[in-house]
């Protein structure tokens, strides 16, 4: 399903009513959009769903009586958080069949989601696999409630718990989060000047070049989805990983360019085959090192690559 054009297309439609004013519920819904996709990507790591959650708020929300509507921003927020609910359930069985590792689809951000220290963490590639190991009711009370910062009242409506339940949520999802997360805060020059010097290794075959900038216990997933191949399982330790990237470069056919970028509001690199996007390679940094590597190659995770995606709390 196209969520995005069907989506798009369902509010324009509906956009103008007499006269051609702007409905209040569209006026609404569209305000907020980027702010209900922001949410719906935290809770689920792929933009196609969070698209097609949308969608489904739309509908929703059109359905509504306005005139018992409160809070506009809340509602909508407590929709797209149940179909999301709702959505990430379906995932978790769809990944059980996935073919190797699952990695969240990449987005290419704005400028403006990088200066956001707060939101560009929340949706690096790192933490959304550390989101992975929540369960889909932690993962929304924590993204709603450290990334968002909504009140445990709103929280509790939008995933049908008592606020005393959801405090005790967030602080055990909280608990599981910092446990998992990078260890410290990493500005985005750091992370550059790390994979300015992991692509000038990979390029030029210098083995110990990439040794000096890999942590010793550095982890590297591939996610082809079955349809571009990849490394089915993670790959761990600095050799092995170094030598994997210099030697599959080495064996790629046609000119092959690691392209710098940003991607979920880190920097990130580009392969580039003949001149076409290839794989996308997103980093976690933990004290000055490389310590995961995530290589996605799906091209249905990379169908957005070619635009910037705004993203906002």
């Amino acid at each position: 399903m196209n969520g995005e054009g069907s989506e798009r297309t369902r509010v324009t439609a509906g956009r103008h009513a007499g006269g051609g004013r702007v409905d209040p519920a569209t006026e609404a819904f569209v305000a907020h959009r980027n702010l209900l996709f922001t949410v719906a990507y935290e809770m689920l790591g792929s933009a196609a769903d969070a698209e097609d959650v949308l969608q489904e708020t739309w509908l929703r929300w059109a359905g509504v009586d306005l005139g018992t509507v409160r809070d506009r921003r809340a509602y909508l927020v407590r929709i797209t958080t149940r179909q999301s609910l709702s959505r990430l359930r379906t995932l978790g069985r769809r990944k059980e069949s996935y073919v190797g590792s699952w990695l969240p689809e990449p987005l290419l951000t704005t400028p403006d989601v990088a200066e956001d220290v707060e939101l560009a963490d929340s949706v690096s590639m790192a933490m959304l696999l550390v989101l992975e190991t929540l369960t889909p009711t932690e993962r929304a009370v924590f993204v709603l409630r450290e990334v968002f910062d909504l009140g445990y009242d709103e929280i509790a409506e939008a995933v049908d718990k008592m606020p005393a339940t959801v405090r005790q949520i967030a602080h055990r999802a909280r608990a599981h989060v910092a446990a998992r997360r990078p260890r410290g805060v990493v500005s985005p020059t750091e992370t550059r000047e790390a994979l300015d010097a992991f692509r000038r290794a990979v390029e030029t075959g210098d083995l110990q070049s990439l040794l000096d900038i890999l942590a010793p216990d550095v982890v590297l997933m591939g996610d082809g989805g079955g349809v571009k191949q990849a490394i089915l399982r993670p790959v761990v330790g600095a050799d092995k990983v170094a030598r994997l990237m210099i030697g599959g470069l080495s064996r790629v056919p046609g000119p092959a360019r690691l392209r710098p970028t940003e991607v979920n509001g880190r920097p990130a690199l580009f392969l580039q085959l003949d001149g076409e996007l290839d794989t996308v390679v997103a980093v976690r940094i933990d004290d000055g090192l490389i310590t995961g590597l995530y290589a996605v190659r799906n091209p249905e995770k990379l169908s957005r690559m070619d635009r910037e995606t705004i993203l906002r709390r």
